[in-house]
C-alpha cells in the first residue's frame, strides 16, 4: 500500500492537491493500491465532495478524524426529512431561504438551522442549535451524524470547547476537548495530549510493513509523527515548490524552506526524495552534497502527466490568452490583468480568460470594472480544462515561483506557447524563449509597473510578431516528455 499525507483541501486547491489527483490516477493505472490521508478539519464542507470534485475515488480517502470511527467517506446523503424525524413529537415550523433551513419550535426557547449541500436538494451537512440566544452545538452529516461541537458563550463569542466523533450506530469513538490551540483527545482506553500525537496514533494503527511506501506531501505538523511511527515502511518526500531561500543562502550556509527543512535535516530515514524537473533535481543534489556533504537518492518524477495531445477541430480564437491558477495572491493574475489592457493599445482583438477560484476574485472583479475592460478579461470560475485549452492561441502566467506548474504542462499539451517570467523550475521547463514563447527577465528589484510593461510588450509581440504556428508545434514536442506512459512507468521504478 501507498499512503499518501497532505494536510487540506478545498474548492480552490492548490498545486499539491491536483498533483496527489493526478499521481492518484497513475496509481491506479499501474495496479498500486494507494490511499490519500488529508489531516485538516473541514467544518465547513465535506471533504468527500471536496475530493469527488478533483478526482480522487472514496475508497481512496482517509480523513484523521474519521480514522477512529467506523464511519465510511461517502458524500452528504442525510435528508431534512430525517433531521425532521429526529425532533421526536415537538411541533416545528421551517422556513427555508436559499440553502438554509430554518426550525423554530413553539413555546421553546430554542430553533435549529440546517446547511442543506445546495439549494435545490434537501441534503442536510450541517445543523446549529441555538439556545437563548446563544450557539450550543453543532451537528455534522454524511450518511449518519459523524461529529458534533459543543459551544459556551465566553467574551460575547461562543467559544468552542469539545468535539465528539461518533461510529455509524451513533456511539461515541472519542471526544476531543480543545481550548484555542490547546487539544487533548480522549479515547476509552488513552488520553492523547495534541493533534500530532493523534496523527502519530493513526500512523502506528495503519501496521505499516515493509511492503508499505509512506509518501509525505506536506510535513507541516505532520511529517516528525509521520517519520516517528513509520516503522519499517519506506518514506518519501515530493517536493512541490522551490526548496531554499537564495537570498539567505552562501557559500557557507544554505536556508532551507520551511516547509522541507525538517525532511532534509532526517535524510537517515528518507528512502527517496522526489523532484518534478531535472533541474531542481540536479540543484538539490549539489546542495545536498557541498552543504552537508550527502547524497541522499532524489528522482525526477513530473507531478502530473498529459494523457494525449489535444488539437482544437476548429481554429483557434484570435489573439487570445487563457490563464488558470488559483485566484491568489502570489499567482499576481492583477499583473495580467494590467498587460492585457496595456497590450490592447496595439493588439486591438487581444482577450483573456481567467479560470480559477480563490481569494483574490472580488479583487479582480473590482479591477475589471474600474479598467472598464470586462468585455475582454473575464473571470471564468473552475471548471475542468482539458479541452478548453486548445481553443486558445496562448497562455500567460504571472507567478514569479512555480515548482512545477500543472497548468503550464496541461497548456503545452494542448500545443500553447506560454509568456511567463523567467524563474525556477516551473517556467523554465515549460518555455524555450522564442521557439515557444517568451521568458521575461525578471530580479528582486525589479517593479511591478516594470513587470507589467514586460508583460504586455510580449503580448504584443506574441500576436504581432511570432510565427504562431512554429510556437505550437513546439509546444506539442515539449508535451511529448510528459506522456502518462513515461510517468506510469517512473512510479512503478520507483514503488517496486
Amino acid at each position: 500500500m501507498v499512503y499518501n499525507f497532505n494536510l487540506g483541501i478545498g474548492w480552490a486547491s492548490s498545486g499539491v492537491e491536483y498533483a496527489q489527483a493526478y499521481r492518484a490516477k497513475v496509481l491506479r493505472e499501474i495496479g498500486q493500491e494507494a490511499k490519500f490521508v488529508f489531516t485538516d478539519m473541514f467544518p465547513r464542507d465535506n471533504i468527500q465532495h471536496m475530493t469527488e470534485n478533483i478526482g480522487f475515488l472514496d475508497s481512496e480517502v482517509i480523513w484523521l478524524y474519521t480514522f477512529f470511527t467506523d464511519c465510511k467517506t461517502s458524500p452528504v446523503t442525510y435528508t431534512q426529512k430525517q433531521l425532521e424525524q429526529s425532533f421526536g413529537s415537538r411541533r416545528f415550523t421551517g422556513t427555508k431561504e436559499g440553502m438554509t433551513v430554518k426550525y423554530t419550535f413553539p413555546g421553546s426557547n430554542s430553533y435549529y438551522v440546517a446547511y442543506l449541500v445546495n439549494e435545490k436538494g434537501n441534503k442536510v451537512h450541517r445543523v446549529e442549535i441555538v439556545s437563548n440566544g446563544c450557539l450550543i452545538r453543532k451537528d455534522y452529516y454524511t450518511y449518519c451524524r459523524i461529529y458534533s461541537e459543543y459551544y459556551a458563550p465566553l467574551d460575547n463569542k461562543a467559544h468552542l470547547y469539545q468535539r465528539r466523533f461518533f461510529n455509524e450506530d451513533g456511539t461515541t469513538a472519542y471526544e476531543e476537548i480543545t481550548d484555542d490551540d490547546k487539544v487533548m483527545y480522549q479515547f476509552p482506553d488513552r488520553l492523547i495530549c495534541s493533534k500530532e500525537e493523534l496523527v502519530g496514533e493513526m500512523v502506528s494503527r495503519l501496521n505499516l510493513t515493509r511492503r508499505d511506501v509512506v509518501i509525505i506531501d506536506r510535513t507541516t505538523g505532520i511529517g516528525q509523527p509521520i517519520m516517528q511511527n513509520a516503522g519499517p515502511a519506506r518514506i518519501g518526500i515530493v517536493i512541490h515548490a522551490d526548496h531554499f531561500s537564495e537570498g539567505s543562502t552562501d557559500e557557507e550556509h544554505i536556508l532551507w524552506n520551511n516547509y522541507y527543512e525538517y525532511a532534509f535535516s532526517q535524510h537517515k530515514h528518507i528512502k527517496f526524495y522526489v523532484a518534478s524537473t531535472d533541474t531542481q533535481n540536479r540543484l538539490l543534489k549539489k546542495q545536498f552534497k557541498k552543504y552537508k556533504g550527502i547524497s541522499p537518492k532524489i528522482v525526477t518524477i513530473p507531478v502530473g502527466s498529459i494523457d494525449k495531445l489535444r488539437y482544437p477541430k476548429k481554429r483557434r480564437r484570435k489573439s487570445s490568452l487563457i490563464t488558470a491558477s488559483r485566484l491568489a495572491d502570489e499567482k499576481h493574475v492583477d499583473w495580467l490583468v494590467e498587460a492585457v489592457v496595456k497590450a490592447r493599445e496595439q493588439v486591438p482583438d487581444v482577450s483573456l480568460d481567467i479560470y480559477g477560484k480563490g481569494g483574490e476574485e472580488a479583487k479582480l472583479r473590482k479591477m475589471i470594472g474600474e479598467l472598464k475592460c470586462g468585455d475582454y478579461v473575464r473571470l471564468c470560475g473552475q471548471k475542468n480544462l482539458e479541452e478548453v485549452y486548445k481553443n486558445y492561441e496562448a497562455y500567460l502566467a504571472g507567478s514569479t515561483s512555480e515548482g512545477f506548474g500543472l497548468t503550464l504542462m496541461e497548456a503545452v499539451g494542448s500545443g500553447l506557447p506560454v509568456i511567463g517570467f523567467d524563474v525556477r523550475y516551473g517556467n523554465q521547463n515549460f518555455i524555450d524563449d522564442e521557439e515557444n514563447g517568451y521568458l521575461i527577465a525578471v530580479d528582486d528589484k525589479m517593479e511591478k509597473k516594470e513587470r507589467i510593461q514586460k508583460l504586455a510588450e510580449c503580448i504584443v509581440r506574441m500576436f504581432t510578431e511570432a510565427d504562431l504556428e512554429a510556437f505550437h508545434q513546439h509546444s506539442y514536442e515539449k508535451a511529448e516528455m510528459y506522456m502518462t506512459k513515461e510517468v506510469k512507468e517512473q512510479w512503478a521504478k520507483l514503488l517496486k
